[in-house]
Protein backbone atom coordinates (compact mmCIF):
# COMPACT_ATOMS: atom_id res chain seq x y z
CA UNK A 1 0.00 0.00 0.00
CA UNK A 2 3.20 2.16 -0.09
CA UNK A 3 3.08 2.57 -3.67
CA UNK A 4 -0.54 3.19 -4.11
CA UNK A 5 -0.45 7.13 -2.71
CA UNK A 6 2.96 7.51 -4.57
CA UNK A 7 1.27 7.11 -7.51
CA UNK A 8 -1.43 8.96 -6.44
CA UNK A 9 1.02 12.17 -5.74
CA UNK A 10 2.45 11.59 -9.01
CA UNK A 11 -1.04 12.07 -11.06
CA UNK A 12 -2.72 13.82 -9.22
CA UNK A 13 -3.07 16.85 -11.64
CA UNK A 14 -5.31 14.84 -14.23
CA UNK A 15 -7.08 13.42 -11.20
CA UNK A 16 -9.60 16.42 -11.03
CA UNK A 17 -12.88 14.84 -12.93
CA UNK A 18 -11.29 11.56 -13.45
CA UNK A 19 -13.18 8.29 -11.30
CA UNK A 20 -10.14 5.94 -10.02
CA UNK A 21 -11.54 2.64 -9.94
CA UNK A 22 -9.50 -0.29 -7.52
CA UNK A 23 -10.66 -3.32 -6.10
CA UNK A 24 -11.11 -3.79 -2.47
CA UNK A 25 -7.23 -3.14 -0.95
CA UNK A 26 -7.27 0.03 -2.19
CA UNK A 27 -10.42 0.70 -0.31
CA UNK A 28 -8.73 2.60 2.44
CA UNK A 29 -9.79 6.24 4.17
CA UNK A 30 -6.30 8.04 3.26
CA UNK A 31 -6.35 7.19 -0.25
CA UNK A 32 -10.40 7.86 -0.44
CA UNK A 33 -9.13 11.31 0.94
CA UNK A 34 -5.87 11.71 -1.36
CA UNK A 35 -8.58 10.94 -4.63
CA UNK A 36 -10.92 13.65 -3.38
CA UNK A 37 -8.83 16.57 -2.21
CA UNK A 38 -7.37 16.25 -5.71
CA UNK A 39 -10.89 16.27 -7.58
CA UNK A 40 -11.52 13.20 -8.35
CA UNK A 41 -13.81 10.73 -7.82
CA UNK A 42 -12.86 6.73 -6.35
CA UNK A 43 -15.11 3.89 -6.76
CA UNK A 44 -13.97 0.68 -4.29
CA UNK A 45 -15.11 -2.55 -4.37
CA UNK A 46 -15.85 -3.20 -0.73
CA UNK A 47 -15.22 -6.83 0.82
CA UNK A 48 -14.14 -8.22 4.44
CA UNK A 49 -11.09 -6.48 4.49
CA UNK A 50 -13.38 -3.32 5.85
CA UNK A 51 -15.77 -5.75 7.65
CA UNK A 52 -17.49 -2.83 9.77
CA UNK A 53 -18.43 -0.73 6.12
CA UNK A 54 -19.37 -4.26 3.91
CA UNK A 55 -21.48 -5.48 6.89
CA UNK A 56 -23.03 -1.28 6.99
CA UNK A 57 -23.44 -1.36 3.11
CA UNK A 58 -24.73 -5.42 2.86
CA UNK A 59 -27.45 -4.54 5.56
CA UNK A 60 -28.99 -1.46 3.86
CA UNK A 61 -29.19 -3.32 0.49
CA UNK A 62 -30.98 -6.55 2.60
CA UNK A 63 -32.86 -4.46 4.94
CA UNK A 64 -33.90 -1.08 3.40
CA UNK A 65 -35.24 1.72 5.88
CA UNK A 66 -38.84 2.63 5.35
CA UNK A 67 -39.05 4.31 2.04
CA UNK A 68 -36.26 3.70 0.66
CA UNK A 69 -36.03 3.17 -3.11
CA UNK A 70 -33.23 2.47 -4.86
CA UNK A 71 -31.45 3.66 -8.35
CA UNK A 72 -31.35 0.02 -10.54
CA UNK A 73 -30.25 -0.86 -13.92
CA UNK A 74 -29.94 -4.24 -15.43
CA UNK A 75 -27.74 -5.39 -18.79
CA UNK A 76 -27.48 -9.39 -19.90
CA UNK A 77 -24.36 -10.26 -22.83
CA UNK A 78 -22.77 -13.58 -23.82
CA UNK A 79 -19.30 -14.23 -23.39
CA UNK A 80 -17.62 -17.59 -24.37
CA UNK A 81 -20.99 -19.31 -23.78
CA UNK A 82 -21.92 -17.92 -20.87
CA UNK A 83 -25.05 -15.92 -20.33
CA UNK A 84 -24.72 -13.12 -17.46
CA UNK A 85 -27.28 -10.88 -16.11
CA UNK A 86 -25.92 -8.02 -13.99
CA UNK A 87 -28.15 -6.04 -11.89
CA UNK A 88 -27.02 -2.78 -10.33
CA UNK A 89 -28.36 -0.86 -7.24
CA UNK A 90 -27.32 2.32 -6.03
CA UNK A 91 -28.65 4.51 -2.87
CA UNK A 92 -27.29 7.74 -1.60
CA UNK A 93 -28.68 6.88 1.92
CA UNK A 94 -25.85 5.76 4.14
CA UNK A 95 -23.94 9.17 2.69
CA UNK A 96 -24.15 11.12 5.90
CA UNK A 97 -23.34 7.93 8.07
CA UNK A 98 -20.35 7.16 5.99
CA UNK A 99 -18.78 10.44 6.09
CA UNK A 100 -19.02 10.57 10.14
CA UNK A 101 -17.32 7.69 10.07
CA UNK A 102 -14.67 8.90 8.60
CA UNK A 103 -14.92 7.86 4.75
CA UNK A 104 -14.09 11.25 2.70
CA UNK A 105 -16.90 13.03 0.91
CA UNK A 106 -18.61 9.46 0.50
CA UNK A 107 -21.75 9.71 -1.51
CA UNK A 108 -23.24 6.61 -2.98
CA UNK A 109 -23.05 2.65 -2.07
CA UNK A 110 -23.58 0.46 -4.87
CA UNK A 111 -24.62 -3.66 -5.03
CA UNK A 112 -24.15 -5.63 -7.71
CA UNK A 113 -25.78 -8.84 -8.52
CA UNK A 114 -24.47 -11.28 -11.41
CA UNK A 115 -26.30 -14.20 -12.66
CA UNK A 116 -24.53 -16.54 -14.95
CA UNK A 117 -25.04 -19.91 -16.68
CA UNK A 118 -24.09 -21.83 -19.50
CA UNK A 119 -26.74 -23.25 -21.67
CA UNK A 120 -24.35 -25.29 -23.61
CA UNK A 121 -23.34 -27.39 -20.30
CA UNK A 122 -26.20 -27.59 -18.55
CA UNK A 123 -24.57 -29.88 -15.60
CA UNK A 124 -22.29 -26.67 -14.37
CA UNK A 125 -23.79 -25.23 -11.71
CA UNK A 126 -24.84 -21.69 -12.58
CA UNK A 127 -22.80 -18.35 -11.24
CA UNK A 128 -24.18 -16.12 -8.45
CA UNK A 129 -22.14 -13.31 -6.97
CA UNK A 130 -22.99 -9.89 -4.90
CA UNK A 131 -20.25 -7.69 -4.92
CA UNK A 132 -20.29 -4.16 -3.04
CA UNK A 133 -18.87 -0.59 -3.91
CA UNK A 134 -18.15 2.70 -2.25
CA UNK A 135 -18.11 6.19 -4.17
CA UNK A 136 -17.89 9.85 -3.14
CA UNK A 137 -19.62 10.33 -7.12
CA UNK A 138 -22.46 12.27 -6.63
CA UNK A 139 -26.35 10.87 -7.06
CA UNK A 140 -26.63 12.60 -10.27
CA UNK A 141 -24.72 9.82 -11.77
CA UNK A 142 -27.97 7.24 -13.66
CA UNK A 143 -27.50 4.16 -12.89
CA UNK A 144 -25.93 2.59 -16.52
CA UNK A 145 -23.22 4.98 -16.20
CA UNK A 146 -22.42 3.79 -12.71
CA UNK A 147 -22.80 0.05 -14.30
CA UNK A 148 -20.66 0.95 -16.79
CA UNK A 149 -17.64 2.48 -13.96
CA UNK A 150 -17.41 -1.22 -12.52
CA UNK A 151 -17.94 -2.65 -15.81
CA UNK A 152 -14.57 -0.58 -17.31
CA UNK A 153 -12.77 -1.82 -14.26
CA UNK A 154 -13.39 -5.72 -14.40
CA UNK A 155 -12.53 -4.92 -18.73
CA UNK A 156 -9.08 -3.47 -17.51
CA UNK A 157 -9.17 -6.34 -14.90
CA UNK A 158 -9.90 -9.35 -17.50
CA UNK A 159 -7.44 -7.92 -20.18
CA UNK A 160 -4.71 -6.44 -18.63
CA UNK A 161 -3.98 -8.04 -15.29
CA UNK A 162 -5.08 -11.47 -15.40
CA UNK A 163 -3.00 -11.95 -18.82
CA UNK A 164 0.09 -10.89 -16.88
CA UNK A 165 -0.44 -12.67 -13.51
CA UNK A 166 -2.09 -15.90 -14.86
CA UNK A 167 -1.37 -16.72 -18.30
CA UNK A 168 2.28 -14.97 -18.67
CA UNK A 169 3.03 -16.49 -14.72
CA UNK A 170 3.72 -13.53 -13.11
CA UNK A 171 2.61 -14.33 -9.80
CA UNK A 172 4.37 -17.59 -10.14
CA UNK A 173 7.43 -15.81 -10.93
CA UNK A 174 10.34 -16.79 -8.35
CA UNK A 175 12.66 -14.07 -9.80
CA UNK A 176 12.83 -11.12 -7.31
CA UNK A 177 16.67 -9.84 -7.53
CA UNK A 178 18.17 -6.73 -8.80
CA UNK A 179 16.12 -5.04 -11.90
CA UNK A 180 15.33 -8.45 -13.21
CA UNK A 181 11.34 -8.34 -12.24
CA UNK A 182 11.45 -4.70 -13.90
CA UNK A 183 12.76 -6.49 -16.63
CA UNK A 184 10.85 -9.22 -16.87
CA UNK A 185 7.39 -6.91 -16.08
CA UNK A 186 8.67 -4.83 -19.27
CA UNK A 187 8.59 -7.55 -21.57
CA UNK A 188 5.36 -8.94 -20.58
CA UNK A 189 3.68 -5.58 -21.35
CA UNK A 190 5.53 -5.60 -25.13
CA UNK A 191 4.33 -9.15 -25.57
CA UNK A 192 0.59 -7.98 -24.13
CA UNK A 193 1.25 -4.80 -26.29
CA UNK A 194 2.11 -6.51 -29.21
CA UNK A 195 -0.75 -9.34 -29.50
CA UNK A 196 -3.47 -6.65 -28.92
CA UNK A 197 -1.94 -4.77 -31.67
CA UNK A 198 -2.40 -7.32 -33.91
CA UNK A 199 -6.27 -7.90 -32.49
CA UNK A 200 -5.96 -11.23 -30.88
CA UNK A 201 -9.05 -12.82 -29.57
CA UNK A 202 -6.90 -15.22 -27.15
CA UNK A 203 -3.74 -14.64 -25.65
CA UNK A 204 -3.15 -17.76 -24.28
CA UNK A 205 -3.65 -19.71 -27.71
CA UNK A 206 -1.99 -16.97 -29.67
CA UNK A 207 1.07 -17.68 -27.21
CA UNK A 208 1.61 -21.07 -27.97
CA UNK A 209 0.58 -20.68 -31.61
CA UNK A 210 3.57 -18.01 -31.90
CA UNK A 211 6.19 -20.31 -29.45
CA UNK A 212 5.54 -23.34 -32.37
CA UNK A 213 6.25 -20.51 -34.84
CA UNK A 214 9.93 -20.03 -33.89
CA UNK A 215 11.67 -16.84 -34.99
CA UNK A 216 9.45 -16.07 -38.03
CA UNK A 217 6.38 -15.87 -36.29
CA UNK A 218 7.98 -13.32 -34.00
CA UNK A 219 9.52 -11.06 -36.79
CA UNK A 220 5.75 -10.98 -38.11
CA UNK A 221 4.43 -9.80 -35.08
CA UNK A 222 6.91 -7.06 -35.01
CA UNK A 223 6.05 -6.56 -39.00
CA UNK A 224 9.42 -7.54 -39.98
CA UNK A 225 9.32 -10.14 -42.91
CA UNK A 226 13.11 -11.29 -43.75
CA UNK A 227 11.59 -14.28 -46.58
Amino acid sequence: MRVAPRLLRQVAPWLAGRVVSGDALYCQKALCRQIAQAGGAYLFAVKANQPDLLEDIALLFRDPPPGETFATTATSDKHGGRLARRELRASAALGPYLRAAGWPAAGLVLEVTTQGRWPQHPTKPPRHEVRYYLTNLPATPPPEALLRWVRRHWHIENRLHYVRDVTLGEDACQVRSERAPQALAALRNVVVGLLRQHRVSNLAASLRTNAWGGPAAILRLLGLNFE
